[in-house]
């Protein structure tokens, strides 16, 4: 009887030092946090790894999660600057970066969290159109984390980012807002239409303007070429003029042509130039020198004809 009890006293043994063992050795995981209070009183901070409590003196207060979390809220119902209610849904990223303050200033963080996130944007709805709401959700998200970040800083928490999921406005508002954008969709269109036919012109008259011009400069090159192929022929005319000129007045220096000579020749010039009649003919103004020349003719013909002698009278 006695080998029984001991036995049992023994069985008894094992299973309290089992129960202590899982009471009391704790083995904390990485990125989690044990809190530890002996006697009811905070008394240290548990980071991964194996660690010892104190029976019966030593308690577990919580186990805190130091992992970035996501908080997915509900849609929220507010109401933007222009007294549209709408719908918003907004997801919170968040970690808990100081484990003792997220367990002992506050309570229920979760839901705290979420007051504070939806009064937060609520807020900031209240102060803009639902335009802007719509168009400057970037805008909203920071403002939102800010805020949210440092309402939640005594509490341990540090707020990453805010992201608005959507926004949902009444039906006859997304009625409205889809024939707005069907209207500037199509001023669109007609815009660009007009604009690309104002450039379809502008190109056709900058072309036409281009060929004017094109036309212009190769007519005035043309005339260039022909008034100086003209003035080429002229001066080659004149040279051949002068050239011809020159031999002639060499050959009669160099044929020592006499006075008489040059007398008869001067006559044909002037017999040449008086058959024009648009030639006028100018007597030089020593008339000595006409003079000279004529009765030089003169003794030219009379030595050239004999006289005939003229017969007495009365015979």
């Amino acid at each position: 009887m006695p080998s029984n009890w001991n036995f049992v006293w023994w069985i008894v043994g094992v299973a309290f030092v089992i129960l202590v063992a899982i009471r009391y050795i704790i083995i904390v995981r990485q990125s989690t946090a044990v809190i530890v209070e002996r006697l009811g009183k905070f008394n240290r901070e548990l980071r991964p790894g194996l660690h010892f409590l104190i029976p019966i003196l030593d308690s577990v207060r919580a186990v805190v999660d130091l992992r970035e979390q996501a908080w997915d809220y509900p849609p929220q119902p507010v109401i933007t600057k222009d007294n549209v209610p709408t719908g918003i849904d907004i997801v919170l990223y968040y970690y808990i970066s100081d484990p003792v303050k997220s367990v002992y200033e506050v309570r229920s963080l979760n839901e705290a969290i979420l007051k504070l996130t939806m009064t937060s944007i609520r807020n900031i709805s209240g102060s803009l159109n639902l335009d802007e709401l719509l168009v400057s959700r970037e805008n909203v998200n920071n403002e939102l984390t800010q805020i949210v970040d440092v309402a939640t800083d005594p509490w341990g928490v540090k707020v990453t980012r805010a992201e608005i999921k959507a926004v949902n406005p009444p039906a006859e508002i997304l009625e409205a807002m889809t024939r707005q954008m069907k209207a500037e969709r199509s001023k669109r269109a007609a815009i660009l239409e007009a604009e690309g036919f104002k450039e379809a012109e502008i190109n056709k008259a900058e072309g036409e303007k281009q060929g004017a011009i094109l036309r212009a400069e190769a007519d005035r090159q043309q005339r260039i070429l022909t008034a100086e192929g003209e003035a080429q022929a002229l001066i080659t005319v004149a040279n051949a003029r002068k050239e011809a000129v020159i031999a002639y007045f060499q050959g009669i220096h160099e044929g020592g042509a006499t006075n008489d000579v040059l007398a008869l020749k001067y006559m044909e010039t002037l017999e040449a130039i008086s058959k024009n009649p648009a030639n006028k003919v100018f007597l030089p103004f020593e008339s000595s020198a006409l003079l000279g020349s004529l009765g030089t003719i003169k003794e030219l013909f009379a030595a050239a004809v004999p006289e005939t002698p003229v017969p007495a009278k009365g015979k």
